[in-house]
């Protein structure tokens, strides 16, 4: 009876100590598949999208890991880890991101992995810091899944600008409007059979007249910027060379000016597509709000022509902190040795609850 009663007062004792006894004592272990959880990081890549500059939007595959911390004097801070997956679609294209296809396997999928913290105060997400990277697919993966299939290769290579450079000409050859100039090769294939080039690339248009154009260094970028996304198959033929090429035109168009992390208003546009382009699917409502505060940032550095994607390591490599929007940036207190305080220790080994679960595929 004795050892009963010293066991029964040392598990209420362990209760005493797991237990938090103040805002930065301990953190709360969530499932990682969790509604809450899931809102936390959707708001997440709301923000990493909205801060790229090249590439292509990213979307969420799988949240790997979450810790909630309460925060001084209100609110709690998620801590997360999170995998996300390269889209179809450019970080100029307007679809809204639930609509935008995800790269498949076969088509060298990227994958991204973002460490963030954000803060939900008042109901709304703050995002509070973000660092991330990105990587496309193993070549002998990709090959696993599609053993003819094309691999990327680097932006700058010989072959791929030459085929962006042509199709630009074919496209401008085509058109009745303005003047178009290349902005951004965003990525590229070498085809072995047939033997072509794939690329896609963006451009912008100018105050010349596609038809008029004599001296290309005398056309400038319209004041009021206005993009376009293209995709172009450049094929050797025997004797010559064959260029297939789309493009779609974003109009910019104004409308009510949306809150940003920098604290400035950017507007939202909408897409005018040309002849032969396919139509943008229809808009639909954000998964999570997003406000966040005053942002401490350096210049973004440009990323080497010589990689084969946009590393979402360039987007953030030039930010030195992000502060919430009362001001107060976050800390994270040295974490305690136990895994979920206030929770009974268990006989048995606790169920997972992170990584959560895979929403496409995992690269």
């Amino acid at each position: 009876m004795k050892s009963l009663a010293l066991l029964f007062c040392l598990a209420q004792l362990w209760g005493c100590h797991s237990a938090p006894h103040g805002p930065w004592v301990g953190y709360l272990v969530l499932n990682c598949d969790d509604p809450e959880t899931e809102q936390a990081a959707l708001a997440a890549v709301d923000y990493v999208n909205r801060h790229l500059l090249w590439g292509f939007k990213h979307i969420l595959n799988q949240i790997d890991k979450v810790r909630v911390w309460p925060r001084r004097p209100f609110g709690e801070v998620f801590e997360m880890e999170i995998d996300t997956l390269e889209t179809t679609c450019h970080v100029l294209d307007p679809t809204p991101l639930a609509n935008c296809p995800v790269r498949q396997l076969h088509e060298h999928a990227v994958e991204g992995d973002c460490k963030v913290h954000v803060l939900k105060q008042d109901g709304q997400f703050h995002v509070l810091s973000a660092k991330c990277d990105s990587s496309p697919d193993s070549a002998e993966d990709v090959r696993k899944v599609c053993p003819g299939c094309a691999l990327l290769v680097p932006r700058n290579n010989t072959a791929v600008v030459h085929a962006a450079e042509a199709a630009l000409a074919a496209f401008n050859a085509q058109s009745n409007g303005s003047y178009f100039q290349l902005v951004e090769i965003s990525r590229a294939q070498l085809v072995p059979l047939p033997e072509s080039t794939y690329v896609e690339f963006v451009v912008a248009a100018t105050d010349c007249v596609a038809k008029e154009v004599t001296d290309q260094s005398q056309c400038n970028l319209l004041a009021d910027k206005q993009y376009g996304f293209c995709k172009a198959t450049l094929t050797k033929k025997l004797g010559g060379e064959e260029v297939a090429v789309t493009c779609t035109v974003f109009q910019t168009q104004p409308v009510v000016p949306q809150p940003q992390p920098d604290g400035t208003n950017q507007t939202a546009s909408s897409p005018a597509v040309v002849p032969d382009a396919p139509s943008p699917p229809p808009a639909s409502p954000p998964a999570a709000s997003l406000v966040v505060g005053p942002m401490v940032v350096k210049t973004p550095q440009k990323p080497p022509l010589h990689q084969a994607h946009y590393d979402l390591r360039h987007t953030f490599s030039g930010v030195a902190s992000v502060e919430s929007a009362s001001g107060e940036a976050f800390h994270q207190a040295k974490a305690p040795s136990v895994a979920q305080p206030g929770v009974a220790v268990a006989t048995g080994p606790a169920p997972p609850v992170c990584p959560g679960r895979i929403r496409y595929f995992k690269v």
